[in-house]
């Protein structure tokens, strides 16, 4: 979000994690007079600022849903490494049914093993150790569920934002709306006396 805010509008404006803050617009007339705008311009600043909003928080959604699919997966994971740790040496095998490609699945029977394969990502499997693979899931399952924290936060913060800028729209809105009707009957009023 790079649109810089009109002058008069609160340059102090804080932000998060590059989500900029709006500020709450208390007497629209001051707002206006002080930045130097009129309300049209003062209008189309803040709906830009409200799409603005959206889309940051579109992306954010997306985050979210990726990270929520991603940290079941994760547990899944460390559930079938300790699996294996705890046949491994009892001489039972497991059976486990994985997934070959979207919707293929095969059948394995798994005997005693010291090392999983895990997927990377970019079409990259490494081999580990189970005491490596289990140390590696359960800091990218930490990693992931503190990311959802921030975002949880971060789409609060959003909303926030978005809220404010609303409200500030309908507050521009209708002090304009008040401000036509003033002339309108003010404008009545003269033709009236004149004739």
């Amino acid at each position: 979000m790079s649109s810089s805010s009109p002058s008069g509008s609160g340059g102090d404006l804080t932000e998060r994690r590059g989500i900029p803050a709006a500020k709450f617009i208390q007497d629209v007339d001051t707002y206006l007079s002080q930045s130097g705008l009129d309300s049209n311009s003062a209008l189309a600043f803040h709906q830009e600022r409200l799409q603005q909003y959206k889309v940051v928080e579109m992306k954010l959604l997306a985050q979210q849903r990726d990270l929520q699919a991603k940290i079941p997966d994760i547990e899944k994971c460390l559930e079938v490494v300790a699996t294996l740790q705890a046949r491994k040496g009892t001489g039972e095998a497991l059976l486990a049914d994985f997934e070959v490609s979207e919707g293929i699945y095969s059948r394995a029977c798994i005997e005693d093993t010291d090392s999983v394969c895990l997927w990377l990502g970019a079409n990259v499997m490494l081999e580990y150790s189970c005491e490596e693979a289990t140390a590696l899931l359960k800091n990218n399952l930490e990693n992931a569920k503190a990311s959802l924290e921030v975002l949880v936060a971060d789409l609060q913060f959003l909303r926030d934002q978005v809220t404010v800028t609303q409200v500030t729209i309908a507050r521009i809105y209708n002090w304009d709306v008040h401000q036509r009707r003033v002339k309108q009957v003010t404008s009545t009023a003269i033709a009236a006396a004149d004739s």
